[in-house]
C-alpha cells in the first residue's frame, strides 16, 4: 500500500470553504497537494442563507453565556465544523485533519502529522493553531522542533486541528444546538473527559492577508448592553477554574507518564525524516 493510501485510510482531511470562496480554495489546493494530502471540500455554510430561529442554535444560552447577539457568519461556521465530524464518524477514517481555508503551514508539516498520529493516545483533539497567546506546557516531544503541550487557559481559533472518532462524536451529539462560538466550544472538551493538546511551536499560521469572513461581520451590532455582564462573567469564572483544574491535572498526568517510561523507550523514537507513514502503527480507536 502506497504512503498515500495509508493517510487516506487512517486520516480524511476536510476543508471547509465557502462555495463563493474561489480564490481561498486554490491557494489551500495548491499548498495541500503540495504537501500530498488530499482533502474533501466541506461546503462552507453561509450564514446570509440561514433562517432563525432555527434548531441547531440556542439564542438564549449564547446571550447567557456569550454575551452577544447572533452572528449568522458565526453560527455558519459552527455547523461547518459539526458538519465535518459528522463526515469522520460517516468514513472508514480513525481520524480527521479539519482545516479552514486561510492558512500557512510549515514546510515540516507532513513529517510532524506522522509524529502526532504516532502518539495519538495522548489526545483526542489536537491543535494546530491559534489566534491566542496563552503560554503552552510541553509533555511530550513531537520532533526535534516540535512538542505535545497543554494549554491552561481558553484559547480561540479552530483553523486547524485533529479529532479522533471519540471527538467528533462529542461534537455531534452534545455540541448542539450551538451555544457558544465554535472555537470556545470545542475547548470545553475536558467536561466530558476528553484530552486536548497543542502542538507547540504552534505550526499552522492563521493571520493571513484574506479578510475574514466571520470577524469582517462581527460589528457592534452583535454585541450586547453591560448589563450582560452579569451572567457572562460568572460563566466565565466557572469554566476557567474549571479549565484550569482539569488541563493542570491532565498536565501532570502526562508527565508523570513521560518519566515512567521504559529507558528503551528513547530508542524507538524517529526523526522528522526516518519516521513511518502517517498512522501506520497508531491504535485503532473504535467508534462510539
Amino acid at each position: 500500500m502506497t504512503d498515500a493510501k495509508r493517510c487516506d485510510a487512517s486520516l480524511a482531511v476536510f476543508l471547509i470553504n465557502l462555495d463563493r470562496a474561489g480564490d481561498r480554495l486554490l491557494s489551500m489546493q495548491h499548498k495541500l497537494w503540495r504537501m500530498g494530502f488530499r482533502f474533501e471540500r466541506v461546503s462552507a455554510i453561509d450564514g446570509a442563507a440561514i433562517e432563525f430561529p432555527m434548531p441547531d442554535f440556542d439564542e438564549f444560552a449564547f446571550r447567557f453565556k456569550h454575551g452577544r447577539w447572533r452572528n449568522p457568519a458565526e453560527v455558519g461556521c459552527y455547523l461547518s465544523h459539526i458538519e465535518c465530524a459528522r463526515r469522520l464518524l460517516a468514513s472508514n477514517s480513525e481520524f480527521a485533519l479539519v482545516l479552514e481555508d486561510d492558512l500557512t503551514f510549515p514546510d515540516d508539516f507532513r513529517g510532524l502529522m506522522d509524529a502526532a498520529l504516532k502518539q495519538n493516545e495522548k489526545w483526542d483533539i489536537l491543535r494546530l493553531s491559534t489566534v491566542s497567546r496563552g503560554r503552552k506546557f510541553n509533555f511530550s516531544q513531537l520532533t526535534k522542533n516540535r512538542s505535545l503541550a497543554v494549554a491552561l487557559t481558553r484559547e480561540k481559533g479552530s483553523g486547524a486541528y485533529i479529532i479522533n472518532r471519540r471527538a467528533a462524536a462529542w461534537l455531534v451529539d452534545e455540541l448542539l444546538p450551538m451555544q457558544l462560538p465554535f472555537d470556545l466550544a470545542f475547548d470545553l472538551e475536558f467536561f466530558v473527559g476528553l484530552k486536548s493538546a497543542f502542538v507547540f511551536p504552534i505550526p499552522v499560521d492563521q493571520q493571513l492577508g484574506f479578510p475574514s469572513q466571520i470577524q469582517g461581520e462581527r460589528r457592534r451590532r452583535f454585541h450586547r448592553s453591560r448589563g450582560h455582564y452579569f451572567t457572562v462573567l460568572p460563566y466565565r469564572m466557572f469554566v476557567e477554574t474549571a479549565r484550569l483544574l482539569a488541563r493542570f491535572a491532565q498536565l501532570l498526568g502526562h508527565l508523570t507518564n513521560e518519566r515512567t517510561k521504559p529507558a528503551i523507550y528513547g530508542k524507538e523514537r524517529y526523526g522528522p525524516e526516518e519516521m513511518p507513514p502517517i498512522h501506520s502503527q497508531a491504535r485503532r480507536i473504535g467508534k462510539m
